[in-house]
């Protein structure tokens, strides 16, 4: 049985700050660690948060979730140059540079990543106690029958309780004041790491918060330190 059930948010491509969280959050092999989608665009090291993903499939039980970023990088393989021109808006273009500086193309990105991203992530994780999303969920269905455009886009602005009773935590929805938002029945761990903003782990079994800030300090919190906030987005 996992010791720690633990989530990270949005973490789109800063490398330095997922690094400074997973340092501070100590995993063991016993934790089973939910990320909770966009690893890529936006941040400068995309290429190297798919490899440290990749690495932390031998370090603990991961549940790599798929963000609608992915599902635009994965799009944007297929030749379609209007799919291509949406990503790097979106950001891909930092996640092009980061494999080969500014003259990178798509075919510079590495096979074993289009692999990881092709095979390796899920939908969606549910335990006994939560439901782990990217983006958001129906309330009134079954995780098996959510939409893909609800996992990967919808936003949290009105999320609402899920008829199971569990606690939804996702990301998506990047929160301008830097802080996880609470709302008992859904707490969003997006706290803007794509904007220069903290990244945000959580223990859901304990609560515990860990922030690691673009100046590189981690700062802790427990989520009921967030009892009050409701989503901040942009």
């Amino acid at each position: 049985m996992s010791l720690r059930v633990l989530a990270i948010g949005d973490i789109h491509g800063q490398l330095g700050q997922f690094d400074a969280l997973l340092d501070a959050i100590a995993l063991t092999p016993d934790d089973h660690l939910v990320l909770l989608g966009d690893y890529v665009d936006r941040g400068p090291h995309s290429a190297g948060v798919l490899n440290r993903i990749m690495q932390l499939r031998n370090k603990c039980k991961l549940s790599a979730i798929k963000g609608n970023h992915e599902e635009m990088m994965l799009a944007a393989r297929g030749g379609r140059l209007d799919l291509l021109r949406e990503w790097t808006f979106n950001g891909g273009d930092k996640t092009l540079e980061s494999y080969a500086g500014q003259r990178a193309t798509i075919k510079d990105v590495l096979p074993e990543h289009w692999k990881f991203l092709e095979s390796g992530l899920v939908e969606y994780v549910e335990t006994d106690t939560h439901i782990f999303v990217h983006a958001n969920c129906y309330p009134d269905h079954a995780m098996a029958d959510q939409p893909d455009f609800m996992l990967r886009w919808e936003r949290c602005d009105q999320i609402s309780p899920h008829q199971s009773g569990k606690v939804i935590v996702c990301g998506h929805t990047p929160q301008k004041s830097g802080r996880p938002m609470n709302k008992g029945f859904a707490i969003c761990l997006d706290t803007g790491a794509g904007f220069k903003r903290p990244l945000t782990g959580m223990d859901v079994t304990s609560g515990k918060i860990w922030q690691a800030h673009h100046a590189g300090n981690v700062t802790r919190a427990h989520i009921t330190d967030f009892a009050d906030d409701t989503t901040d987005d942009e």
